[in-house]
């Protein structure tokens, strides 16, 4: 019962937070792209503001999460044990590509005017995507080794 609840808490917060970042990537930024630039730098900085408070909580219990899952698995087998280090692993170089890399651009988006000329803005939205790209993948990768581990738990 323990690796059950554990495993649901996990799977959950996986599945939230990479929901949420691929929905960011495919939705959210895109349609951002085709305000004028004024527009798009306030946007980004409104949604860089209400992220900041809350994904750090969602990035870091989803990796905390895996830990007792990790645990509690290793008893049944070292298949799942071994699906949900790797998912682990995923979500923890997630959270270093966003700490040494989104995090620094956040914090200059949330410093410059919306006057800022537009190459300039669309340069360093360009890097921010390109690090946010990695991380959808990492994310991805790491909710399929959570699922994989879930199902083959269950054999």
């Amino acid at each position: 019962m323990q690796l059950t609840i554990a495993r649901f808490t996990n799977l959950m917060l996986a599945s939230l937070l990479t929901g949420n970042e691929i929905g960011t990537f495919v939705v959210v930024h895109p349609a951002l792209h085709r305000l004028p630039t004024r527009a798009h730098v306030q946007a980004e900085q409104a949604i860089t503001r209400r992220y900041g408070a809350l994904m750090p909580i969602l990035m870091t219990s989803t990796l905390l999460s895996c830990a007792p899952v990790a645990g509690l698995s290793r008893r049944r087998g070292s298949t799942p044990f071994r699906l949900t280090l790797g998912g682990m692993a995923c979500y923890a170089a997630m959270l270093g590509v966003t700490l040494t890399g989104n995090v620094p651009i956040n914090r200059r988006t949330l410093e410059v005017t919306p006057e800022i000329p537009a190459d300039e803005w669309l340069e360093l939205r360009r890097r921010w995507e390109r690090l946010h790209l990695m991380r959808v993948l990492l994310d991805s990768a790491g909710w399929t080794c959570l699922c994989l581990a879930a199902l083959s738990d269950s054999e």
